[in-house]
């Protein structure tokens, strides 16, 4: 059995966080299989290519950025999703042949996952949209059917899957105020009541607390620790990424 590799990782900020995923799910780490990188970010407002069409997309990216939170495009699909300081980013990789097989399985496995591991630490964590989230999606995680407090992002390449999630943990004015604004210059119809965080169910619950529970459900069964990637790997990779025309065939979904 080959058992998946959690990378620690710290990035120069949050451009980097969000190439990171893809170049790994291109390029892997050593022969690893599995990958898993589980992160506290910066302020990012992550931004989909379907978001850069919208005609008030620079006006959103300039709210973010009035808002303290670096604009940036991730490849995967969906809307705009904010995290920062207060929230914890997984992204799991998993490189094998025919990776569209299981796409929205994956989606149910993982919310699945996610909301057991946060039921055992004594939040009410359902599966499922509620009315007027933002990024909204069915197998979005939710705090007692009114707040979301997770919610994931899939890209599928020929080299196989990236699953990354976002929990929000602390911080809910922050994370509502930068999406309110950002929302209305890209038209979209969005409910700020509906952002929320686990913090606000279970006073106390911290970054930390999500992060240790996040490394025993993932890598309990044994995954290899290995050191930073250093900044010189970064660098070479995102440089061959930009001058190398592979044709390859993309998909990306959210919820």
């Amino acid at each position: 059995m080959t058992l998946p590799v959690l990378l620690d990782v710290i990035t120069r900020g949050p451009a980097e966080d969000v190439a990171l995923g893809p170049l790994l799910l291109r390029y892997g780490h050593s022969d690893a299989t599995e990958i898993l990188r589980i992160y506290t970010p910066e302020p990012t407002a992550a931004f989909s290519r379907r978001d850069t069409l919208r005609p008030g997309y620079q006006a959103a990216a300039e709210s973010a950025r009035e808002h303290g939170f670096a604009p940036v495009v991730r490849p995967q699909g969906g809307r705009l999703a904010a995290y920062h300081r207060g929230s914890v980013v997984v992204d799991h990789v998993f490189r094998a042949p025919n990776p569209q097989a299981g796409l929205i399985d994956r989606f149910r496995q993982f919310a699945a996952l996610h909301a057991a591991m946060l039921v055992e630490l004594g939040v009410d964590a359902r599966v499922g949209e509620v009315p007027g989230e933002y990024c909204p999606g069915e197998f979005s995680v939710n705090v007692a059917g009114t707040s979301k407090i997770i919610g994931s992002a899939q890209r599928v390449t020929r080299d196989g899957w990236l699953m990354s999630s976002v929990f929000q943990v602390t911080g809910t004015a922050a994370t509502r105020g930068v999406l309110r604004a950002t929302y209305r210059d890209l038209g979209y119809d969005f409910d700020p009541a509906t952002v929320g965080s686990i913090e606000d169910f279970v006073p106390g619950f911290t970054v930390e607390t999500a992060a240790q529970a996040l490394r025993k459900s993932y890598a309990g069964a044994g995954a290899v620790e290995v050191g930073d990637l250093d900044g010189a790997w970064l660098g070479e990779l995102r440089s061959e990424d930009r001058h190398e025309e592979r044709g390859q065939q993309e998909g990306d979904d959210a919820t």
